[in-house]
C-alpha cells in the first residue's frame, strides 16, 4: 500500500508539472487537465470554508471558471508556441558536462544565424522559439571538435529532444602527424575558472596549492592558507560536497584530482560561507567501458616520493572506480626573526635564527561505485580513508638583549608530532527527465569522520643558568563529527524560464581536550598540569534554504536567488566558560548577462555572504606553538559580512580568448587576527623575555576593488601563451588606531607551453604577488619561476615528466608586524626549488591513440633551503 500511495504520489507531481508541448486533448493532456482541476478544486474548497465570510458566492464562481481556463491553459499554448530544440553536451571521452559552450542554430540553405544559447552547468542547452523549417546545430566548445547536427522542425515534430550530445576533443596538426588535442590546462569564464590538472605539466611533484596560484586574484602563503583578491575566507569543496576540516591544500596531491573550480561569486544554490569564494575539489573518476586507469610515481630531489594508481571498470549498469595514493616526502627549512618587545618600561630584543625538518607521511584509499537506473536515474556512493602523519623539528639560536642586562644566549627546539586521519562516505542520487530537458532533482548525504593528535614539546637545550630548563608539552586531541544532507530540484515553466530551490542541513560536533604537561629535568616523565589542561565542546547546526529564478528574453540572460541560513552554536570549555550564539540571515544574490555580437558576452553579478568563525577562533582555548607564543579563541567573536559585485566580458577571436572582470567586495564585522604582549603572562613567567598573544576580533571594515584580465593566444599550432593577472586597492581597518590601511597590490601569472616534436611538450610558468597590506603590518612580494617537459612513450602508453619548481629559488615569505609595544620582522624560506622525475603508465582504454592528457603528480611544500 505505501508503495503504491508513492507511486500515485510521483504520478501526481509530473502531471502538475507537465510541459506546454503537449499535443492539445492529447490523453496525457485531458489528463493533466483533469488532474489540475481536482487539485485546485480542493485547494480552493479549503480557502472557501476558511474565509467563507469574505468570499462572496459569486467570487467562488469567478474563481471556478478561472481555475478551469488554468488547466486548459497548457494546452492552448502548446498549439501556439514555436519548436524548440534542446540536448546536453557531454565530453566523448569522460561523459562529463561540458559548460558554457556556445551552440548556434544555423537555417538552411543560407546558413544564417536564427538562435544561440551558452550551456548550463550540467551542459544543457534550450534554444526557443525555432520556426518550422530545415536546420544545422554547431556546437563550439573550447579544446573540442566542432560538433554539427542536421533537423527538421514541422508541425508532427515541433520540439527536437538531442538527449547526450557528445563531443570529441580537437584535432591538430604537428609535422604531418594527427594529435588528438587537448583542454587548455586553464580555463577561465565570467565568474569562474577551472584548472584541469592533468594538462599541467607543472602538476608534477605539486600539489593543490602550487596549482592554484594560476588562477587570478589567488595568494597562497607558507602555511598552505589560500586567499582570494586578499581573503582568506575561502569554502572548500571535495567532489561538490563539505571537504574534510582537516584538509590543507599545500599537502594534498594534484595526481588525485581531474579538476580544481574556482567560483569568485557564487549564487543562491551555493552555501553562503566564504567571502571570498569556492573552491572545488574534483577527484578523478574515468567512466568507460573495461578497464581504464594510469599508476604512477615521482621521485624527488631531497628524499621525496610519491606514488598512485587510479582505476575504473564499467560493467553494464555498474561503473566501479577507486584510487590509492601515498607520499613519503622530507623538507628542509631556515627562518629568521628580528623582534622587540616593550613591557613596563623595559625593552627586549630577540634575534632568532632556526632551521627545519618535516618529515611527511600520507595515504588515501577512495573506492566507489556508479549505478544506473535508466538514462535518466543514476546513484554514486563513495567511500574514503586518508591517513597523515608529520613530524616537524626545528631548532633555533636565539639571544636576548636587554638595555639593563647581559645578553641571554639559548639553543631552543621545538617538536610537533601530527597523528590525523579522516574518513569520508558519501551518496549521491540524481534524477533527470528526458522528456522535458533541465528538470532535474538531486539528493546527497555525506558523513566526514576527522581526528587525531597532535603533540608539541618545547625545550631549551643550552643557555643561560638562569633561564628555565623546564621542557613543556602539549596534546591536542580532536575528534570531528561532520554530517550534511542536502536537495535540489530545478523546474523549467518554459523554454525561457525555469525556478529552482534546494534544501541543506550541516553539522559538526567536535569533543576534544588539551593537556599541558612539564618536565621537571632531563629523562623524567612529563607531569600533567591541571591550570593548564581543558575539555571542550563544540557544536554548530546550520540548516539552510534557497530558492531562485532565471529567464532568457531575447539576448538577455536574468537570474536572482535568495537563500536562508540559520546559525546555531554552543561552545564549552572546561573548566573556563562557555558561549551560545544564534544568527539568522539572508543572502540575496542576482546576476544579469547579455550575449553580444561577435562572440561576445557580458556579465554582472552581485551576492551577499559570509564568513563564520570556526570552532578555534571561538573557543577560549590556548594552544601553544612554543613556550613564548600562543593563540586563544574569542567566544564574542561574529561573522563577517561581504558584498561582492562583478562586472565581466569575455570576447573570443578565432585564436584568442579574453575575460576582463571589474570587482568590489565590502566587509562589515572583518575578522582579523591580533597579535599582542601578554603583559600578565610575561610577568607571571618571571624568565627575561615575553610572551605574546594571537586572538582574533571583528575590527572595522575592509574593502578591496580592482581589475582582472585572462588572455589564451594561441601563437601558432605548437606554441600557445596564457596570462592572467588581478590589480586591486585592498583596504582594512588599521589596528593602531591611525584610520585605514590600504596599498595596490596584485597577482600575475605567465603559461608558455609549446611542442617542439610531435611526442615533447615544454611548458614554463611564472608567477608574482605584489606586497599585500594586513591589519598590523604587511607582507611582502613572492615570485618564482617553474619549468617542466614531458615525453611520451610507446605509442602514447606512458610519459615520462621531468619538472623544476621555483628555478631561482626566490620564494620566500616576508612578514612586518607592529602592534602596541611589538614589532615583529619574520623571514622563512620553504624548501620550493626541487627536481622532480616522474613515470605515469596509462591502463586499458584510458588513453587514446596519439593523445597524453595526463603526467605524474606528487606533492611539495614545507620547509626548505
Amino acid at each position: 500500500m505505501a508503495g503504491r500511495r508513492q507511486n500515485a504520489a510521483h504520478f501526481f507531481i509530473d502531471f502538475l508539472l507537465l510541459p506546454m508541448n503537449q499535443p492539445v486533448f492529447s490523453a496525457q493532456f485531458t489528463m493533466h487537465c483533469l488532474v489540475t482541476c481536482i487539485a485546485i478544486n480542493i485547494v480552493n474548497q479549503l480557502l472557501a470554508e476558511i474565509s467563507q465570510v469574505i468570499i462572496r458566492p459569486g467570487r467562488q464562481l469567478l474563481g471556478w471558471l478561472l481555475l478551469l481556463a488554468l488547466g486548459l491553459l497548457p494546452g492552448a499554448l502548446a498549439a501556439q508556441t514555436p519548436g524548440t530544440v534542446a540536448g546536453t553536451l557531454l565530453d566523448q571521452r569522460t561523459r562529463q558536462p561540458l559548460p558554457f559552450a556556445n551552440v548556434l542554430l544555423l537555417r538552411l540553405p543560407d546558413s544564417t544565424v536564427v538562435g544561440n544559447a551558452q550551456t548550463l552547468e550540467n551542459g544543457s542547452f534550450t534554444l526557443a522559439g525555432v520556426k518550422q523549417g530545415r536546420y544545422l546545430l554547431r556546437a563550439e566548445v573550447l579544446g573540442y571538435q566542432p560538433a554539427r547536427r542536421l533537423m527538421a522542425l514541422d508541425a508532427a515534430t515541433p520540439a527536437v529532444r538531442l538527449g547526450e550530445w557528445l563531443v570529441a576533443p580537437a584535432a591538430v596538426q604537428l609535422g604531418g602527424v594527427v594529435v588528438q588535442g587537448e583542454k587548455a590546462a586553464v580555463v577561465t569564464e565570467l565568474g569562474k575558472t577551472v584548472l584541469n590538472v592533468d594538462k599541467d605539466l607543472n602538476s608534477a611533484g605539486g600539489t593543490v596549492a602550487d596549482m592554484l596560484q594560476k588562477v587570478p586574484a589567488v595568494a597562497v602563503d607558507e602555511n598552505g592558507q589560500v586567499s582570494l583578491r586578499g581573503n582568506a575566507s575561502v569554502t572548500l569543496y571535495l567532489d561538490g560536497k563539505p571537504a574534510p576540516s582537516n584538509l590543507r591544500l599545500d599537502q594534498l596531491p594534484a595526481s588525485r584530482l581531474e579538476t580544481i573550480e574556482v567560483i569568485t561569486n557564487p549564487g543562491a544554490q551555493y552555501s553562503a560561507q566564504g567571502t571570498g569564494g569556492i573552491i572545488n575539489l574534483v577527484q578523478k573518476k574515468q567512466v568507460q567501458t573495461g578497464w581504464n586507469g594510469d599508476a604512477l610515481a615521482t621521485v624527488g630531489t631531497r628524499d621525496k616520493y610519491t606514488a598512485s594508481l587510479n582505476l575504473n571498470r564499467q560493467v553494464g549498469k555498474f561503473n566501479f572506480f577507486g584510487s590509492a595514493d601515498g607520499l613519503n616526502n622530507w623538507f628542509q627549512g631556515s627562518s629568521a626573526l628580528q623582534q622587540v618587545a616593550t613591557v613596563d618600561g623595559y625593552t627586549t630584543r630577540t634575534d632568532q635564527t632556526g632551521q627545519s625538518a618535516r618529515h611527511q607521511i600520507n595515504y588515501n584509499l577512495r573506492l566507489g561505485a556508479d549505478y544506473a537506473f535508466s538514462d535518466e536515474q543514476r546513484l554514486t556512493l563513495t567511500v574514503q580513508g586518508n591517513k597523515q602523519d608529520f613530524r616537524t623539528t626545528q631548532d633555533f639560536a636565539t639571544l636576548l638583549t636587554h638595555a639593563t642586562a647581559p645578553p641571554i644566549g639559548l639553543q631552543n627546539q621545538n617538536l610537533e608530532v601530527d597523528n590525523l586521519y579522516t574518513g569520508r562516505i558519501a551518496g549521491n542520487y540524481r534524477r533527470t527527465w528526458v522528456a522535458h530537458p533541465g528538470r532535474e532533482l538531486t539528493a546527497s548525504a555525506t558523513y566526514i569522520l576527522d581526528g587525531g593528535t597532535v603533540t608539541t614539546q618545547q625545550r631549551v637545550l643550552d643557555g643561560s643558568a638562569n633561564y628555565s630548563r623546564q621542557a613543556r608539552q602539549q596534546l591536542l586531541d580532536v575528534t570531528i563529527h561532520l554530517p550534511s544532507a542536502q536537495v535540489d530540484y530545478v523546474q523549467p515553466l518554459d523554454d525561457k524560464r525555469r525556478w529552482g530551490a534546494g534544501l541543506k542541513t550541516d553539522l559538526l560536533v567536535t569533543p576534544g581536550s588539551e593537556e599541558l604537561a612539564v618536565q621537571p629535568m632531563a629523562g623524567a616523565d612529563f607531569v600533567r598540569q591541571e591550570a593548564g589542561s581543558y575539555h571542550y565542546h563544540y557544536r554548530q547546526f546550520i540548516p539552510q534554504a534557497y530558492g531562485s529564478y532565471q529567464q532568457k528574453a531575447g539576448a538577455w540572460e536574468y537570474q536572482a536567488g535568495l537563500r536562508a541560513e540559520y546559525t546555531g552554536l554552543q561552545a564549552q570549555v572546561l573548566p573556563t566558560g562557555s558561549a551560545n550564539q544564534r544568527i539568522f540571515n539572508l543572502f540575496p544574490s542576482a546576476t544579469v548577462a547579455r550575449t553580444l555580437p561577435h562572440e561576445q558576452r557580458l556579465q554582472l553579478g552581485y551576492s551577499r555572504r559570509l564568513n563564520r568563525p570556526n570552532f578555534l577562533q571561538i573557543i577560549a582555548l590556548p594552544i601553544y606553538s612554543d613556550a613564548r607564543n600562543y593563540v586563544v579563541g574569542n567566544p564574542d567573536l561574529r561573522p563577517e559580512y561581504t558584498h561582492t559585485v562583478e562586472l565581466g566580458h569575455q570576447v573570443a577571436w578565432k585564436a584568442t580568448t579574453l575575460n576582463t572582470t571589474l570587482f568590489g567586495r565590502f566587509a562589515s564585522q572583518s575578522i582579523q587576527s591580533l597579535r599582542t604582549i601578554d603583559t600578565v603572562a610575561t610577568r607571571l613567567s618571571g624568565q627575561p623575555d615575553f610572551i605574546t598573544r594571537t586572538s582574533y576580533a571583528n575590527f572595522g571594515n575592509t574593502a578591496s576593488y580592482g581589475l582582472e584580465l585572462s588572455l589564451t593566444q594561441t601563437l601558432t599550432t605548437w606554441w600557445k601563451l596564457t596570462a592572467n593577472g588581478s590589480f586591486y586597492h585592498n583596504q582594512v581597518a588599521s589596528y593602531t588606531g591611525d584610520g585605514t590601511r590600504a596599498n595596490f597590490t596584485g597577482t600575475a601569472y605567465l603559461l608558455s607551453s609549446f611542442s617542439p616534436t610531435k611526442t615533447l611538450a615544454v611548458q614554463a610558468s611564472g608567477n608574482y604577488r605584489a606586497p599585500l597590506v594586513v591589519p598590523q603590518g604587511r607582507l611582502l612580494a613572492v615570485y618564482g619561476v617553474d619549468v617542466a617537459l614531458r615525453q611520451r612513450l610507446f605509442h602514447d602508453r606512458a610519459a615520462l615528466t621531468l619538472r623544476v619548481s621555483d628555478v631561482f629559488n626566490t620564494r620566500r615569505q616576508y612578514t612586518q608586524l607592529a602592534a602596541e609595544g611589538l614589532s615583529t620582522n619574520l623571514q622563512t624560506k620553504y624548501e620550493t626549488r626541487v627536481s622532480y622525475l616522474g613515470f605515469t603508465w596509462f591502463l586499458g582504454t584510458h588513453k587514446p591513440a596519439g593523445s597524453i592528457e595526463n603526467q605524474p603528480a606528487g606533492d611539495a611544500g614545507g620547509f626548505g633551503g
